[in-house]
């Protein structure tokens, strides 16, 4: 059910300057972004260093490593919902902000903070939104993603002007103060600080959620499982441009474990607190240890109806809605004696449960994020059902599983402490775990989408469809589900996802357009009899993003226009007129609409040079179109990419009139032929097969003929296609444990792609390109570069163009990657 991916460490040195913290802390973001904390022992001066490191999962090894400028242990790290942003904070009650420079994955600074001197923070959390999602697993078979996925009614913690959500964040003190920041849009930061009760205790754990109706609750422990836990209601306002808090107590519980004789005094203390989930107020997770054993409580808060007296009953019966109610706290499920618990990692998926679901369909109860992960002093992790406490899974933190005797013995021979997660976080679909453990090493842990329990072939690939839509939907990153794909799997599951994307309606396919093609690469990489598949991808992504950046160009020739904009006409002409002459189809259209800039024009040359160079590559590739390991193939069937290519010529015969240096170069054999007018006859001819999707006919053979002639009459380029990314997720498909270490990328050893691939991979020494902007870069560039933590995209940090046409184009690459995926800083001799 759980089985190690890979483990990453520090490197080990006589004397190790890497001390994990205590308490040490680990937040996992939306984005495969893990952030943990640990301290760094300074030998002159001997005192410590408090760092945060955060990771990409799939280069785990490139750490960047920030000394945070704590002067106290870090308590808490917290993720914002959009995942670029973290919060930290320490013992002594300072609050730091830390964004993206330059919206680079390795690079990161301190931007706001807050402060309550003094005082350390034992709780942290982001203010919420307003977007929560429903994820309904029962319904994972529906053809309709609004039926799978509901938009939830949620207030946000606080609202602007208009309803925008206001972002800030709240914390709780160890001395039982709350503190709220807000950001306000001009950067500045309005903090309060309130006293949780009149009664100030001491707050040993605390945690935060939030409800739909915009306030949020805040549930407290003193640490002694005899003292009650206390929740309280937080309304956050902002009055006269001055942030106000107001709080009211809730109902408190004390846990079972106390009020039962047989361990009354068993369990000191309390020593984990957490709410099931951020936004689920009313179910909260207990956990009371002693030296050696924990017990752990699912608890439900519930609205009941107070019983009345006989005597009243007959002077005024209550009916229906009169009845009085009251909210009181009910067990829901608790644990029998278990070994010490160090560490609780709770489920993010939004799954939509109710205290009467403990018993699901048989296909859905050992969904993944059912569970909840809790780690032990022993080594071992169990996943248990998050409202029933029932074992799902169990991981021994070594190779090979023994049973719990074995593990029991082994335990009582051995009188050094073990190594245990001292802080673990479950991944946004519940697919994969991360443990920090005592030495400060990570390791990132696969949970089987079953759980471990037999599911058929289908109910797993159904599990993993389901999450990969999940991810479609909200823009999350889904690294963690190709943790779990085999070579076998990924035909299967790129045409379910194919055919659940193609039974939604018009408006969400344009929406997810782009995204679906991302993940079908990104799952196509991961078998060598696909791979050719994905540089079609991404080539098909890089030609939807010119197509909608030089249409967004054209300009309607008056104001008063009607609906249609020049390039949606464009796009109608060019389907309606059929001609294979591209001067009879370029005289349908409205040419003073596409008159732009003579710099413009010019600045544009590299992306019109990429659209003719792949047109003639296509064209040139027809003949062998039996091949399909050849890049490109996929594009001889697909009406709707050649369709777009010939939209693109057209537009590009007008501009060349207007400035023809800006046409693509052709080096041709005969000085007076019309490449254009050639190719543009060729694609037309190729478009008529196959722009009825469900009549897709075969190129007859004097159009193959005429393809087999170009390369004698043009010069066919080499397409830069785009390396094979040096992540880790492809070497990790023979299940083998692969070591990693901080600071050490990994050597190619066991590489799943095979020697048939290697014209993908540019040898040291060849020319490197920019591939967005389609520059070359020279063999060993001067210029500072990104590269996409995905898919291995390299483009210039800096724009090296002022014209505006460009920088539009760029500021679509600013955040993400073409493919979605985050951009990371390359050293300046990167091969």
């Amino acid at each position: 059910a759980m089985d190690l991916a890979y483990v990453c460490e520090w490197e080990k040195k006589p004397k190790s300057n890497h001390c994990p913290s205590i308490p040490l802390v680990c937040a996992w973001s939306c984005r495969n972004l893990i952030a943990f904390t640990t301290d760094l022992k300074n030998e002159e001066e001997k005192d410590l260093t408090h760092m945060v490191h955060i990771i990409d999962t799939e280069h785990p090894w490139d750490v960047y490593s920030v000394n945070s400028g704590h002067t106290e242990v870090i308590t808490c790290l917290e993720w914002d919902q959009s995942g670029s942003r973290l919060l930290s904070a320490d013992a002594d009650g300072h609050i730091k902000c830390w964004s993206m420079t330059d919206h680079l994955a390795n690079s990161w600074e301190n931007t706001v903070g807050s402060m309550v001197e003094g005082d350390p923070v034992v709780a942290l959390s982001w203010l919420h939104n307003g977007v929560k999602l429903a994820l309904h697993v029962e319904k994972s078979g529906a053809s309709n993603f609004g039926e799978k996925f509901s938009r939830v009614k949620f207030s946000p913690s606080l609202t602007l002007f208009g309803g925008k959500p206001m972002e800030g964040w709240i914390a709780v003190t160890i001395s039982g103060l709350v503190t709220v920041s807000l950001l306000k849009p001009n950067g500045q930061v309005l903090t309060s600080t309130e006293s949780l009760c009149r009664l100030r205790c001491r707050v040993a754990l605390a945690d935060v959620a939030f409800t739909g109706g915009g306030n949020i609750v805040v549930a407290t422990s003193d640490g002694s499982s005899t003292s009650p836990v206390q929740f309280y209601k937080v309304c956050v306002s902002v009055v006269n441009e001055k942030c106000k808090i107001d709080t009211e107590i809730l109902p408190s519980l004390f846990m079972r474990c106390t009020t039962d004789p047989a361990r009354k005094d068993k369990y000191p203390a309390i020593t984990h607190l957490k709410f099931l989930a951020r936004d689920m107020s009313e179910q909260v997770l207990l956990c009371a240890s002693n030296q050696n054993s924990s017990i752990v409580e699912c608890w439900s808060l519930r609205k009941e109806g107070l019983p009345v007296n006989n005597i009243f009953q007959q002077i005024s019966p209550v009916v229906g809605d009169k009845q009085p109610m009251i909210l009181k706290w009910r067990i829901l499920s608790a644990t029998n004696d278990l070994d010490r618990v160090s560490a609780v990692a709770l489920p993010k998926l939004p799954i939509s449960l109710t205290n009467t679901d403990l018993k699901v369909a048989n296909d859905t109860k050992f969904f993944p994020g059912l569970g909840l992960a809790l780690a032990f002093h022993d080594g071992s992790v169990h996943i248990v059902h998050r409202l029933s406490l029932q074992m799902m899974a169990v991981f021994y933190g070594s190779s090979s599983q023994r049973s719990v005797d074995e593990q029991t013995i082994k335990r009582q021979r051995t009188a050094g402490p073990l190594v245990h997660f001292k802080a673990m976080q479950l991944s946004w679909t519940s697919l994969a775990l991360a443990g920090i453990d005592s030495h400060g090493k990570l390791s990132m842990l696969r949970i089987s989408p079953s759980m471990g329990h037999v599911l058929d072939m289908n109910m797993s690939l159904r599990h993993l469809l389901f999450l990969l839509e999940y991810c479609m939907v909200t823009g999350y990153d889904w690294w963690d589900i190709l943790l779990h794909v085999q070579p076998n799997m990924v035909q299967n599951l790129v045409e379910k996802l194919h055919e659940e994307y193609m039974r939604q309606n018009a408006a969400l396919q344009q929406v997810l357009s782009t995204r679906i093609v991302a993940m079908k690469a990104s799952l196509c990489k991961l078998s060598s009899s696909t791979i050719a598949r994905v540089c079609d991808y991404h080539a098909k992504l890089f030609l939807i993003a010119i197509s909608c950046t030089l249409k967004s160009l054209l300009r309607p020739h008056f104001l008063n226009t009607p609906d249609k904009s020049p390039g949606d006409r464009l796009t109608e002409i060019c389907s309606k007129i059929t001609d294979i002459d591209i001067d009879k189809v370029m005289i349908n259209l409205k040419t003073e609409e596409f008159v732009l800039e003579m710099t413009t024009l010019q600045s544009l040359q590299q992306l019109i040079q990429w659209v003719g160079d792949f047109v003639l590559y296509l064209l040139a590739s027809l003949p062998n179109q039996g091949s399909p390991v050849r890049p490109g193939h996929s594009f001889l069937r697909d009406g709707a990419s050649l369709g777009m290519f010939r939209e693109l010529m057209v537009v590009i015969r007008i501009w060349g009139l207007l400035k023809p240096s800006c046409l693509p170069v052709y080096t041709a054999t005969s000085d007076t032929q019309d490449s254009m007018s050639l190719l543009f006859r060729l694609l037309t001819k190729l478009w008529l097969c196959c722009r009825e999707e469900n009549h897709i006919t075969e190129p007859d053979d004097t159009l193959i003929d005429e393809c087999c002639l170009l390369p004698s009459q043009l010069l066919i380029p080499n397409i830069d296609w785009l390396p094979i990314n040096d992540g880790i997720i492809s070497k990790l498909q023979n299940k083998q444990l692969v070591r990693l270490q901080f600071g050490k990328a990994p050597g190619l050893v066991g590489h799943t792609v095979s020697s048939q691939f290697d014209a993908f991979v540019r040898a040291p020494g060849q020319p490197k390109i920019d591939h967005l902007r389609r520059l070359h870069l020279g063999a060993y560039p001067t210029e500072e570069c990104k590269s996409c933590t995905r898919c291995g995209c390299v483009t210039m940090l800096k724009s090296p163009n002022k014209v505006t046409a460009v920088k539009q184009w760029e500021q679509r690459w600013i955040k993400n990657c073409l493919c979605g995926g985050l951009w990371r800083r390359m050293p300046l001799s990167y091969s």
